[in-house]
Protein backbone atom coordinates (compact mmCIF):
# COMPACT_ATOMS: atom_id res chain seq x y z
CA UNK A 1 0.00 0.00 0.00
CA UNK A 2 0.89 3.38 -0.64
CA UNK A 3 -0.09 7.18 -0.46
CA UNK A 4 1.13 10.43 -2.36
CA UNK A 5 2.69 12.83 -0.68
CA UNK A 6 2.49 16.63 -2.29
CA UNK A 7 6.00 17.94 -3.69
CA UNK A 8 6.78 21.01 -2.14
CA UNK A 9 5.13 24.31 -3.00
CA UNK A 10 8.24 25.07 -5.76
CA UNK A 11 6.50 22.78 -8.03
CA UNK A 12 8.98 19.67 -7.20
CA UNK A 13 7.10 16.49 -8.22
CA UNK A 14 5.34 14.70 -5.56
CA UNK A 15 6.92 11.23 -3.96
CA UNK A 16 5.11 7.92 -3.30
CA UNK A 17 5.35 6.57 0.22
CA UNK A 18 4.87 3.05 0.54
CA UNK A 19 4.07 0.63 3.53
CA UNK A 20 6.83 -0.52 5.70
CA UNK A 21 7.47 -4.45 5.20
CA UNK A 22 6.27 -6.54 7.86
CA UNK A 23 9.37 -8.97 8.46
CA UNK A 24 7.33 -11.10 10.23
CA UNK A 25 5.53 -12.25 7.23
CA UNK A 26 8.70 -12.10 5.13
CA UNK A 27 9.13 -15.87 3.51
CA UNK A 28 12.31 -17.54 3.54
CA UNK A 29 13.48 -18.45 7.23
CA UNK A 30 15.58 -21.13 7.12
CA UNK A 31 15.28 -21.21 2.92
CA UNK A 32 18.79 -21.88 2.75
CA UNK A 33 19.20 -24.86 5.40
CA UNK A 34 18.47 -27.82 2.73
CA UNK A 35 19.66 -29.68 6.41
CA UNK A 36 17.71 -31.27 9.30
CA UNK A 37 17.50 -28.88 12.16
CA UNK A 38 19.47 -31.14 14.13
CA UNK A 39 22.43 -31.03 11.55
CA UNK A 40 22.66 -27.14 11.39
CA UNK A 41 22.18 -26.86 15.37
CA UNK A 42 25.02 -29.85 15.63
CA UNK A 43 27.10 -27.41 13.08
CA UNK A 44 26.80 -23.96 15.01
CA UNK A 45 28.01 -25.72 18.00
CA UNK A 46 31.10 -27.13 16.03
CA UNK A 47 31.87 -24.00 14.57
CA UNK A 48 32.04 -22.76 17.76
CA UNK A 49 34.35 -25.01 19.28
CA UNK A 50 36.69 -25.76 16.21
CA UNK A 51 36.34 -23.19 13.60
CA UNK A 52 35.78 -20.03 15.30
CA UNK A 53 38.00 -20.73 18.32
CA UNK A 54 40.43 -18.15 18.60
CA UNK A 55 43.16 -20.54 19.98
CA UNK A 56 45.39 -21.41 17.68
CA UNK A 57 44.29 -25.42 17.42
CA UNK A 58 45.56 -27.25 14.23
CA UNK A 59 44.47 -26.17 10.85
CA UNK A 60 43.98 -29.95 10.36
CA UNK A 61 41.48 -29.98 13.14
CA UNK A 62 39.21 -27.12 11.67
CA UNK A 63 39.39 -28.85 8.26
CA UNK A 64 38.52 -32.43 9.84
CA UNK A 65 35.34 -30.94 11.54
CA UNK A 66 34.09 -28.81 8.12
CA UNK A 67 34.30 -31.77 6.17
CA UNK A 68 32.61 -34.17 8.63
CA UNK A 69 30.09 -31.68 8.01
CA UNK A 70 30.34 -31.82 3.90
CA UNK A 71 32.38 -29.24 3.33
CA UNK A 72 34.81 -30.20 0.29
CA UNK A 73 38.49 -29.18 0.85
CA UNK A 74 41.36 -30.47 -1.01
CA UNK A 75 44.73 -31.19 0.48
CA UNK A 76 47.15 -28.41 2.10
CA UNK A 77 44.69 -26.07 2.81
CA UNK A 78 45.34 -23.67 5.45
CA UNK A 79 42.44 -22.20 7.72
CA UNK A 80 43.23 -19.96 10.45
CA UNK A 81 41.49 -19.15 13.58
CA UNK A 82 38.20 -16.98 14.07
CA UNK A 83 36.84 -18.04 10.77
CA UNK A 84 33.16 -18.77 10.05
CA UNK A 85 31.09 -20.65 7.90
CA UNK A 86 27.41 -20.71 7.90
CA UNK A 87 26.51 -23.98 5.47
CA UNK A 88 29.77 -26.15 5.77
CA UNK A 89 28.14 -28.41 3.08
CA UNK A 90 27.92 -25.30 0.86
CA UNK A 91 31.65 -24.68 0.65
CA UNK A 92 34.23 -25.80 -1.65
CA UNK A 93 37.94 -25.06 -1.61
CA UNK A 94 40.95 -26.33 -4.22
CA UNK A 95 44.44 -27.65 -3.06
CA UNK A 96 46.79 -25.78 -0.73
CA UNK A 97 44.58 -22.84 -0.53
CA UNK A 98 44.95 -20.25 2.58
CA UNK A 99 41.88 -18.67 4.53
CA UNK A 100 43.14 -15.89 6.58
CA UNK A 101 42.05 -15.23 10.01
CA UNK A 102 38.18 -14.04 10.58
CA UNK A 103 37.39 -14.83 7.07
CA UNK A 104 33.30 -15.17 6.81
CA UNK A 105 31.79 -17.18 4.65
CA UNK A 106 28.07 -16.43 4.95
CA UNK A 107 27.38 -18.80 2.11
CA UNK A 108 23.65 -19.93 2.14
CA UNK A 109 24.54 -20.59 -1.62
CA UNK A 110 27.55 -22.01 -2.80
CA UNK A 111 30.75 -20.87 -2.47
CA UNK A 112 33.87 -22.34 -4.89
CA UNK A 113 37.09 -21.48 -4.27
CA UNK A 114 39.89 -22.83 -6.64
CA UNK A 115 43.17 -24.04 -6.02
CA UNK A 116 46.37 -22.16 -4.75
CA UNK A 117 43.77 -19.29 -3.56
CA UNK A 118 44.50 -16.47 -1.04
CA UNK A 119 41.18 -15.46 1.02
CA UNK A 120 43.26 -12.84 3.71
CA UNK A 121 41.94 -11.91 7.05
CA UNK A 122 38.36 -10.42 7.87
CA UNK A 123 37.26 -10.61 4.26
CA UNK A 124 33.31 -11.22 4.10
CA UNK A 125 31.95 -13.47 1.71
CA UNK A 126 28.11 -13.63 1.16
CA UNK A 127 25.39 -15.45 -1.29
CA UNK A 128 22.09 -14.04 0.19
CA UNK A 129 20.76 -10.98 -0.26
CA UNK A 130 16.94 -9.91 0.18
CA UNK A 131 13.66 -8.87 -2.22
CA UNK A 132 13.87 -5.73 -0.63
CA UNK A 133 11.24 -4.43 -3.32
CA UNK A 134 8.90 -6.83 -2.81
CA UNK A 135 8.24 -9.03 0.63
CA UNK A 136 12.30 -9.44 1.86
CA UNK A 137 12.62 -12.82 1.01
CA UNK A 138 15.77 -14.42 0.78
CA UNK A 139 18.02 -14.29 -3.14
CA UNK A 140 20.63 -16.13 -2.88
CA UNK A 141 23.22 -16.46 -5.83
CA UNK A 142 26.63 -18.58 -5.56
CA UNK A 143 30.46 -16.97 -5.43
CA UNK A 144 32.77 -18.44 -7.54
CA UNK A 145 36.98 -17.81 -7.23
CA UNK A 146 39.61 -18.59 -9.94
CA UNK A 147 42.76 -20.37 -8.99
CA UNK A 148 45.31 -18.31 -8.37
CA UNK A 149 43.65 -15.00 -7.12
CA UNK A 150 44.16 -12.95 -4.16
CA UNK A 151 41.75 -11.36 -2.12
CA UNK A 152 43.28 -9.26 -0.18
CA UNK A 153 42.14 -8.58 3.42
CA UNK A 154 38.85 -6.55 4.62
CA UNK A 155 36.97 -6.98 1.51
CA UNK A 156 33.48 -8.15 0.58
CA UNK A 157 32.38 -9.90 -1.92
CA UNK A 158 29.06 -10.44 -2.88
CA UNK A 159 26.73 -13.26 -4.34
CA UNK A 160 27.34 -13.60 -7.70
CA UNK A 161 30.71 -12.33 -8.14
CA UNK A 162 32.80 -14.51 -10.46
CA UNK A 163 36.62 -13.59 -9.36
CA UNK A 164 39.30 -14.39 -12.15
CA UNK A 165 42.28 -16.60 -11.95
CA UNK A 166 45.22 -15.09 -10.78
CA UNK A 167 43.19 -11.73 -10.28
CA UNK A 168 44.20 -9.74 -7.50
CA UNK A 169 41.38 -7.84 -5.21
CA UNK A 170 43.04 -4.88 -2.97
CA UNK A 171 42.47 -4.37 0.79
CA UNK A 172 38.55 -2.87 1.58
CA UNK A 173 37.14 -3.28 -2.07
CA UNK A 174 33.63 -4.78 -2.73
CA UNK A 175 33.19 -7.14 -5.25
CA UNK A 176 30.05 -7.19 -7.15
CA UNK A 177 30.06 -8.91 -10.54
CA UNK A 178 32.69 -10.20 -12.46
CA UNK A 179 36.73 -9.64 -12.05
CA UNK A 180 38.65 -10.58 -15.37
CA UNK A 181 41.74 -13.06 -14.72
CA UNK A 182 44.65 -11.80 -13.90
CA UNK A 183 44.51 -8.69 -12.82
CA UNK A 184 44.64 -6.01 -9.77
CA UNK A 185 41.35 -4.93 -8.74
CA UNK A 186 40.13 -2.47 -6.58
CA UNK A 187 38.69 0.96 -5.57
CA UNK A 188 39.72 4.16 -6.67
CA UNK A 189 42.31 6.24 -4.14
CA UNK A 190 40.23 8.08 -1.39
CA UNK A 191 39.98 11.95 -3.14
CA UNK A 192 39.07 15.06 -0.90
CA UNK A 193 35.73 15.32 -1.39
CA UNK A 194 34.89 19.39 -0.31
CA UNK A 195 36.16 21.45 2.78
CA UNK A 196 35.05 20.69 6.60
CA UNK A 197 33.83 23.56 7.76
CA UNK A 198 32.41 24.77 4.41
Amino acid sequence: MSEQIPGPENGAPSVMKRSVIDLSMAPGERAAWDRPAWMVYAWAVCELLFVTNPWQISSAVRIRVLRAFGADIGTGVIFRPRTRVKFPWKLLIGDRSWIGEGVWFHNQDRICIGHDVVISQDTFLTTGSHAHRRDMSLLTRPIRIGDGAWVTSRCVVLGGAQIGDNALVKPMTVVDGEVPPGVIFGSQAPVIQGDRWS
